[in-house]
């Protein structure tokens, strides 16, 4: 009995060996985690246009830099919800206005935002928060995996049905026989950006990370628990919230585009994070936010709500319909090459 019991112990500190082993070669392909990032490609002409700012930035409140979804600009997802809160707080903020309704390669869309999170750190002299929503949840992270420097620059990473892991339902595109904008290709859950943007450690020490999801997301899967979501993360020494609006709110059930719009749970505990030390947490915000239709910032009664609502939809069903942009974003028919600056060679 004592010889059978070796026996699987032996194997299980093998198997054990070999996973971390072929997760150590793996993660070995890629770029050091603190190998300083490249020169920005971008024009700083470009950058700096790109960057809308607006608040008092020597406010004791933590600034915020904002970040699109997919499909859609900063305007069409933040100017008629979040834009409008925080200017009532009096809390400083900045959006980022990304090329080709954020369809286009999101390794550009990491430079963007490594000029963000550098300017806005200059301008407050503190530390930043970084709010996204869908591919905007989690394309911050891209800025602070390459370019180490801007780690000390950010405080706070708030993703609102992020991305993180990919998605396991863009069956749309189909390599070889479909195009799609660079953007879809890059966020399936096998794609080569998506093991370069988590190689080494997803999350980083000194940075809180507040990552809110949706049971009813359609667009970002699996989302079924903390333990399996797309949107959680789970390796490096960051501060970790993962958490569904259903754990607040057990009937919340707004989906994919709006838990990063109009849901006022996801809302509460975005405020949460941004008004307390480390990540949201759930058990202070209360459920007040159960009986509420909208957050703070919409108003149902403007026809600016409705006109960025209606300006978003071409961009947004050129999210889904392979072969199509309807606002002029590249389609391409594969996955984008990662730059040489991912790779443990470097450029």
């Amino acid at each position: 009995m004592r010889t059978v019991r070796s026996i699987f112990v032996a194997l299980a500190l093998v198997s054990a060996t070999l996973t971390f082993s072929s997760a150590a070669t793996a993660d070995s392909a890629y770029a050091p985690l603190d190998r300083p990032g490249p020169k920005l490609s971008v024009p700083t002409a470009t950058l700096k246009t790109a960057l809308q700012c607006s608040g008092n930035f020597t406010s004791k409140l933590e600034p915020i830099l904002l970040n699109p979804a997919t499909g859609v600009t900063v305007d069409q997802n933040y100017a008629w919800n979040y834009e409008k809160a925080f200017t009532a707080q009096g809390r400083p903020w900045c959006a980022l206005h990304m090329p080709s309704h954020t369809l286009g390669d999101i390794q550009v869309a990491g430079e963007y935002l490594v000029y963000g999170i550098r300017t806005m750190h200059a301008m407050s002299g503190k530390k930043i928060a970084i709010m996204g929503h869908s591919q905007g949840g989690m394309s911050m992270r891209w800025a602070l995996r390459f370019w180490p420097d801007t780690r000390q620059m950010v405080d706070d990473v708030i993703g609102m049905a992020g991305s993180n892991h990919g998605t396991s339902s863009l069956g749309v595109c189909v390599p070889g026989l479909t195009t799609c904008a660079p953007a879809s290709w890059q966020q399936g859950a096998d794609s080569a950006f998506i093991k370069a943007l988590n190689s080494g450690a997803e999350t980083f020490k000194g940075i809180s990370y507040t990552e809110i999801y949706t049971h009813t997301d359609e667009v970002v899967k699996p989302n079924n628990s903390a333990a399996n979501s797309s949107s959680s993360l789970h390796t490096g020494q960051g501060m970790i919230t993962n958490v569904a609006t259903q754990d607040v709110c057990p009937h919340d059930v707004y989906e994919h585009l709006l838990v990063g719009t109009i849901d006022p749970t996801a809302y509460a505990l975005a405020l949460d994070a941004l008004n307390h030390a480390g990540p949201a947490k759930p058990s202070r915000i209360g459920t007040a936010s159960c009986k509420q239709i909208y957050q703070p910032g919409v108003n149902p009664l403007t026809v600016d709500t409705y006109l960025n609502v209606l300006a978003a939809l071409p961009g947004l069903s050129s999210v889904v319909l392979p072969d199509v942009s309807l606002v002029g974003a590249p389609m391409v028919a594969g996955e984008p090459a990662l730059r040489c600056y991912t790779t443990a060679k470097g450029c």
